[in-house]
């Protein structure tokens, strides 16, 4: 298992990248494939149709972003955490994710850079 920490400045206030993470229509607009999330704790979610899936563990408005991410029968919860910092240029996202599979990290951590956050980084500076 590893562990993974990386920041990210976006062009957009926290809040607005907070609606972005959370807010199932926002989610589509900047993914484009369907999702299914929720703000209430303990309710699964599902990203980009099924990839990613998990439970929401915590949330604070604008600010801070606690979920389990599923990894087949992992016997130790994969935790991400997402925490949403004022800018000069917007907002720096401070990203920690545990316990990632070995056999998944590589995967995992690109997944993280190009995918999520760099799609995300595209959505607001287009």
């Amino acid at each position: 298992m590893k562990d993974y920490k990386e920041y990210f400045i976006i062009k957009a206030p926290p809040e607005e990248i907070y609606a972005a993470l959370t807010n199932p229509i926002s989610i589509m607009a900047w993914t484009g494939d369907k999702v299914e999330m929720s703000t209430e704790p303990g309710n699964e979610f599902s990203l980009w149709d099924g990839s990613i899936e998990g439970k929401n563990l915590e949330f604070d408005p604008g600010r801070k972003i606690v979920q389990q991410w599923y990894f087949g029968d992992q016997h130790e919860d994969s935790i991400v955490t997402i925490l949403l910092h004022p800018h000069k240029k917007g907002t720096s996202v401070e990203l920690r994710h545990t316990n990632i599979p070995d056999e998944d990290f590589d995967d995992i951590t690109e997944g993280w850079t190009d995918s999520y956050f760099g799609e995300l980084k595209e959505y607001f500076e287009d």
